[in-house]
């Protein structure tokens, strides 16, 4: 890979006779990085699908070429491309329901909108992944049909499809009134001959290690039935009795459901596999009394999962918060919904954790943003601290008071000065998470910005920052970190004769 062509291909400076230029001698690489580009003209867009074949599906499925620009004969994958965004003739969908390639005819059975006759012909395919690919998207009236397919991954991929009418997902978990299936993965590896395997190609859905096929597919039924016990329009009173099922795949699927009894969700909130009890934990049918059961699970992972419930009580997740359950940076959705007087009561709470949970919100009133940038506790403080707002004075007597464990967040602020990021990239010790972070601050200075050179992970960051004096970034395109090389062929501040130069060097070699 050419990596200074690439990043120049990437160059939002790059003059229109220059993109033509890389147009010329562009490979597969540098194709995808200009058929990125906002500015690429139609004109280019053309050409530079002479050039690169593949790019022709890039730029199709981008809206850069529209269907006057395609032969589907000659362009089959950008034909697939606007097909998959509803856009193309219906006669391409015909030509392409008989393409010699299976994974084309596979993409065509994906898109939307496909006329009745094509969906015939796809639903009768040689190759089982194109028909369960049909059978994953399809109408109600054609899963209706395929529900009965002799092999079990296309009988999966209806349960999946939340279109199959529930009626007919209802017959998948028990198979009353189908016909039994005929293949599965299991025997079908087995039974068919490498030449078979070739002219009518496997799914791509690969079965388990320990998949077992004794003559009745019990694997693969077991799949259908997680498939269709997750399938929201799965009728809620066919999968009750799944609840307590040795399986704990199918209990874990009934987890996430919210059209369940409440005797239902009481047994898997002490289901015995934690995975069953975590999702449940962030199912929004619950109801207080479960996620306070749920509060008191001794898995990490299940408390962490309620702490996102939309409805958790305050008081229950401030309780997780100043428990050891790590909730990480994130504004929680139960925060964000806050009223004004939730909000006021958490930045008042004596408990830092509370505090800690409402500084994550960057709409706070300025009082209570003030307040919090006062905070005697680190945590609260470096929560707090990439609040937009927030004065220099601020910001500065926040890495006074706590130092080192809140640098790296006051480096983040969009309001801190250039002067105030430059005495960051100095502090000792020095906090390599801050540079980095400084590194893509819009106010950095060539001295923030040289020192961030210096950090490997900011490295890349800072090559690519338009504040970098063009002497630096010419130097960084011979820098052996091929990311460095990138970003700084790509930084607009790039002077136009450079550019010239690189791409006159790079083609003629």
């Amino acid at each position: 890979m050419n990596h200074v062509l690439c990043g120049l291909a990437a160059n939002t400076a790059l003059p229109s006779e220059l993109v033509d230029r890389l147009i010329a001698v562009a490979d597969a690489d540098i194709a995808w990085h200009l058929a990125d580009r906002a500015d690429l003209s139609r004109a280019q867009a053309l050409a530079l699908t002479s050039r690169v074949e593949e790019s022709a599906a890039w730029l199709a499925y981008a809206g850069r070429l529209t269907p006057a620009d395609i032969d589907p004969s000659e362009q089959p994958d950008a034909a697939l491309s606007l097909l998959a965004k509803d856009v193309g003739c219906p006669e391409w969908a015909r030509l392409l329901a008989t393409d010699p390639v299976p994974e084309r005819r596979k993409k065509l059975a994906a898109c939307p909108g496909l006329p009745p006759d094509v969906v015939r012909t796809l639903s009768t395919d040689p190759a089982v992944r194109v028909v369960a690919e049909l059978a994953s998207a399809t109408t109600p009236a054609v899963t209706a049909e395929l529900a009965a397919h002799p092999h079990v991954e296309v009988r999966r991929a209806v349960a999946s499809n939340e279109a199959t009418p529930p009626a007919v997902l209802a017959a998948l978990l028990t198979g009353e009134g189908l016909p039994p299936a005929q293949w599965c993965l299991v025997c079908e590896r087995h039974r068919t001959t490498a030449v078979d395997q070739r002219q009518h190609p496997l799914p791509d859905h690969v079965p388990l290690p320990d998949a077992r096929c004794d003559g009745a597919h019990e694997s693969a039924v077991h799949d259908i039935r997680q498939m269709t016990l997750s399938n929201p329009a799965t009728p809620a009173d066919a999968v009750t009795r799944f609840a307590d099922h040795p399986s704990a795949l199918l209990r874990w699927a009934l987890a996430t459901r919210t059209d369940l009894s409440s005797r239902v969700y009481e047994r898997l909130a002490v289901d015995p596999d934690p995975c069953v009890r975590a999702d449940l934990a962030q199912n929004p049918a619950l109801e207080d009394d479960l996620i306070r059961l749920l509060a008191d699970d001794h898995e990490h992972g299940v408390r962490r999962d309620l702490a996102h419930h939309p409805r958790v009580p305050l008081d229950v997740l401030v309780r997780l918060a100043a428990g050891n359950t790590r909730l990480g940076p994130t504004v929680l959705p139960r925060i964000a919904a806050a009223s004004t007087a939730e909000v006021e009561e958490l930045a008042q709470s004596r408990d830092p954790a509370a505090r800690k949970l409402v500084a994550q919100r960057r709409d706070l009133p300025a009082r209570i943003r003030q307040a919090l940038a006062a905070d005697p506790d680190a945590k609260v403080v470096k929560a707090i601290a990439p609040h937009p707002g927030l004065s220099e004075a601020q910001l500065r007597a926040m890495v006074d008071r706590h130092g080192v464990r809140v640098v790296a967040k006051v480096a983040a602020n969009p309001d801190a000065s250039p002067t105030l990021l430059e005495d960051l990239t100095r502090y000792q010790p020095p906090v390599r998470k801050a540079l980095r972070e400084i590194a893509r601050h819009p106010r950095a200075t060539v001295a923030a910005l040289r020192t961030c050179l210096t950090d490997p992970q900011a490295r890349p960051l800072a090559a690519g920052h338009p504040a970098l004096p063009p002497h630096d970034i010419v130097e960084l395109i011979a820098d052996t970190d091929w990311q460095v090389v990138e970003a700084a062929t790509s930084n607009s501040s790039l002077p136009l004769a450079v550019m010239s130069d690189l791409i006159a060097q790079r083609c003629s070699q």
